[in-house]
């Protein structure tokens, strides 16, 4: 099971499976962008595909989060994510960079793999939940290594919901 978010209703746990906030046509294995802004354009335009969002509505929310402060991790990673009334369910999308960009990531060190994630307005804590579990799961050296060594949208798509990748970052 590729458990990626565990949460409470009325008391009992629930499991948010990762399969449930990425899907397999969520997943770009060659993405092409020569900078930060030109890379949260593209990432928006696949955004509004998987979403019904207006790419337009994501870049300028991916802006003004961005100005909040990085979302560069450091080493190589990002995970850019806004909050938007019109979505009722979290939505995820995975890009590997066909080159690295200059993020203004936290150690300086450009980016060349991105979990854009879009969430409801109504998410709460299970936003910062999602980032949280997403951010663990990436700065796992094991998974990030196996992402870089995968240059196929199938390939990566089950690096990313493979139980035993998830379930170790679940609790």
């Amino acid at each position: 099971m590729d458990r990626i978010l565990i949460h409470k209703v009325h008391g009992e746990q629930s499991i948010m499976q990762l399969s449930n906030i990425i899907s397999s046509n969520a997943v770009v294995p060659n993405l092409k962008a020569s900078s930060k802004r030109q890379l949260l354009q593209e990432l928006a335009q696949e955004g509004a595909r998987i979403s019904g969002l207006e790419s337009q509505v994501i870049f300028e929310t991916l802006l003004r989060r961005g100005k909040l402060g990085s979302t560069g991790l450091g080493q190589g990673i990002a995970i850019p994510h806004g909050k938007f009334q019109a979505l009722d369910k979290v939505y995820g999308l995975f890009a590997r960079l066909a080159s690295p960009v200059k993020f203004d990531s936290v150690d300086d060190n450009p980016v060349d793999l991105v979990f854009l994630l879009l969430a409801p307005e109504s998410a709460g804590a299970d936003h910062l939940k999602a980032l949280a579990r997403i951010s663990r799961l990436l700065r796992d050296a094991t998974v990030v290594e196996k992402l870089r060594g995968t240059d196929k949208a199938e390939g990566l798509y089950a690096i990313l919901t493979e139980p035993a990748a998830t379930a170790t970052h679940a609790a």
